[in-house]
């Protein structure tokens, strides 16, 4: 263990002789391993960072959590539109019949929604989504509220004109979030009071629930400005804890059956679109999309070790002499062999950090331009390091094993 330290001490001395000696050579040969580590990182981290945002935007639809609508969400191009227009839509009415015939059922909720203008204090923000909820609502779908609170139990069982509103369209209509409280805005011709301003949450890419540019009222007060049938209605219902969304879905087909008096012969008229099949159909996208990066990758980094591999070849010409005095010394093949290895590690390792740290600033920088977040988590930097270590043993390998079967004599008289 002390001898392999002492050779890995001397072959780290050697590397910083040859960075300092032979600078452009040794740029050369970190900039093809710089660029292909960029690459590589660069590349898995924005898809990672993608992937991830986009899952936390479908957990933020409800864990272990179905929609009934008589839509079919993956249905595909070709489905029988026909056939689903003509679906009775989900009433409120429902909510407690289910809530009674389905014992897996924690949670249902129903909602309604229109897109409208607002007005207030003198401006007017365009197509905001206006949302009647149930009160069961947030137990499925959390709100977070920055300012304020949100509706209470009176306030939902009286239909009362009051409103949630969203961070980015507050800061829209009264330029400060926090100056929105107890004001009123107008939706329809009617006016209701702010009583809260959710937190914001920032880009969406899937478009989600956009709580930061929306209006949420009671379901029974927002049934009064919006044709409900029109409104696109939707059921929520969430699984106990401890019972999966597809058990759910074979008790709420049941339920949903008896609830609308189907006879066993008709066809469901509704459909049950879980979830977690959405976050299924994500991740098997993302593997084609992963594997697309590391193609693209592997291309650029297959350079730097060609060309590392060209300046191991040239070092060990150079030091042939070198070489030749350590063997005629008593070193013997494995030393030699494990000193060239480490070095042209080393390098590769420089020329790795040196390309974690641009991937991180570009994090960084793309991040605070576009509001989405791009991170390197820390499995990625251990795979950065353990590429580099493998590229470095790969393009130094046949340079090392060169240098380990030199003759002395030979070696020396170069």
């Amino acid at each position: 263990m002390r001898r392999l330290l002492e050779i890995a001490g001397s072959s780290f001395k050697l590397a910083l002789l040859e960075l300092w000696k032979n600078k452009l050579r040794t740029f050369l040969s970190l900039f093809g391993i710089t660029i292909g580590i960029f690459c590589i990182i660069g590349v898995l981290a924005t898809v990672g960072s993608l992937e991830k945002n986009l899952q936390t935007e479908i957990k933020s639809l409800g864990t272990n959590t179905i929609y009934v609508d008589k839509w079919q969400y993956s249905a595909g191009p070709d489905y029988p539109y026909w056939k689903y227009v003509k679906r009775p839509a989900p009433a409120y009415e429902e909510l407690a019949e289910i809530m009674e015939r389905t014992p897996s059922a924690k949670h249902a909720a129903f909602k309604i929604s229109i897109r409208n203008d607002v007005e207030a204090a003198g401006n007017i923000a365009a197509a905001v989504n206006i949302y009647g909820i149930s009160e069961a609502f947030t137990s499925i779908q959390p709100i977070e509220i920055q300012y304020g609170r949100f509706l209470s139990e009176e306030e939902f069982y009286r239909g009362a004109p009051v409103a949630v509103i969203g961070h980015a369209l507050a800061e829209t209509l009264f330029g400060d979030a926090s100056l929105a409280l107890h004001h009123t805005i107008s939706v329809r011709g009617a006016r209701q009071r702010i009583v809260g301003i959710s937190k914001k949450q920032g880009t969406q890419l899937i478009g989600g629930w956009g709580f930061d540019k929306a209006v949420i009222f009671p379901y029974k007060y927002a049934r009064s400005l919006m044709n409900e049938r029109k409104a696109d209605p939707l059921i929520m219902v969430q699984a106990k804890d401890g019972i999966s969304s597809k058990v759910l879905q074979e008790d709420l087909k049941g339920s949903m059956r008896a609830v609308r008096k189907l006879r066993p012969t008709e066809e469901d008229n509704f459909s049950l679109n879980d979830v977690a099949d959405f976050s299924d159909v994500m991740s098997r996208a993302f593997v084609n999309v992963n594997l697309g990066g590391w193609i693209i990758g592997a291309l650029s980094f297959i350079v730097g070790i060609f060309g590392l591999a060209n300046i191991m070849f040239v070092t060990v010409k150079e030091r042939t002499a070198q070489i030749g005095l350590k063997k005629a010394l008593g070193a013997r093949r494995r030393l030699i062999l494990a000193e060239f290895l480490l070095e042209s590690a080393f390098l590769c390792i420089l020329g790795g950090l040196i390309g974690l740290l641009l991937v991180f600033v570009l994090t960084k920088i793309a991040t605070a331009a576009l509001d989405f977040p791009i991170f390197l988590s820390p499995g990625i930097v251990g795979i950065a390091i353990g590429i580099c270590i493998a590229a470095g043993i790969a393009a130094g390998i046949i340079p090392a094993s060169r240098a380990a079967q030199l003759n002395p004599v030979e070696a020396i008289r170069s």
